[in-house]
């Protein structure tokens, strides 16, 4: 369970035992919560489980129906899942899973004082996402920011001892991973970008190289931040190269020249 945390990143979370019962080196966060769960929900068994209400089960022959414990399921619009929990130690718990149209949330409320404050709190939790945040295309706002910005600063580079000064700005690999944020509604009209790059590079430069960073924010909140390389390789000039750019350009100068 630990490797398994470790390899999440969940760097706040260790587990001494598999039934979670209170332990002072058994211990998480609500935010690792929602990653944990977010993988869990990936496996589609779990997320069977935690999508259903009521379940009758045989025992020495006899049926025996068992109930979801999960009070928001069945009576919350979007609700599917997850899990309710209980210690002396950590007070009433719930970690819930709510679609409603394109967004997808997790919710986790811990050391709730009753089952009552802890349903309460995951609905005004719930409520206050769905009225407030939408989902914003960040990949496309990049794209669309470095491709203005390139076409506006064509000669922005100046590349010493380099073969070019056409170098290119590739963004970062995590746009493909995560392309969609929620954003607060009322912060998407003024969504800005600002470049941090130095203009003076020297050459050898390939591609991946590191060039600077983009930050994306509103009404100055910091939405993300992204590091962007090289999409382009430059090569260093040689002495070869040198010589033929003399006698290249050589015989111009001479006829330009006044004698």
């Amino acid at each position: 369970m630990n490797a398994k945390a470790q390899e999440l990143g969940l760097s706040n979370s260790h587990f001494e035992s598999p039934h979670g019962l209170d332990s002072d080196e058994h211990y998480t966060t609500a935010y690792e919560l929602a990653l944990l769960s977010d993988y869990a929900l990936k496996n589609s068994t779990f997320l069977n489980i935690v999508g259903t209400k009521t379940y009758t089960v045989t025992i020495n022959g006899y049926p025996k129906n068992l109930s979801n414990t999960n009070e928001l399921l069945g009576n919350l619009n979007g609700i599917y899942g997850i899990k309710t929990g209980f210690t002396n130690g950590a007070n009433r718990c719930l970690v819930t899973a709510c679609k409603r149209g394109d967004m997808d949330i997790i919710c986790v409320v811990l050391g709730a004082d009753t089952k009552n404050f802890r349903t309460k709190d995951s609905i005004k939790l719930i409520e206050y996402t769905f009225k407030n945040f939408e989902y914003f295309n960040i990949k496309d706002f990049v794209e669309n920011y470095l491709t203005d910005w390139q076409n506006q600063n064509p000669n922005f580079f100046s590349i010493e001892k380099g073969a070019s000064n056409k170098l290119t700005i590739k963004m970062d690999a995590s746009l493909e991973e995560n392309p969609i944020l929620p954003i607060k509604k009322d912060l998407i009209s003024s969504v800005e970008g600002t470049l941090s790059l130095e203009s003076e590079q020297k050459a050898p430069i390939h591609q991946e190289d590191g060039l600077g960073k983009l930050k994306i924010s509103s009404q100055g909140n910091l939405i993300a931040e992204y590091e962007l390389s090289s999409n382009s390789t430059i090569k260093k000039n040689t002495m070869f190269d040198y010589m033929l750019n003399f006698f290249k350009f050589y015989p111009n100068q001479l006829e330009n020249s006044v004698f």
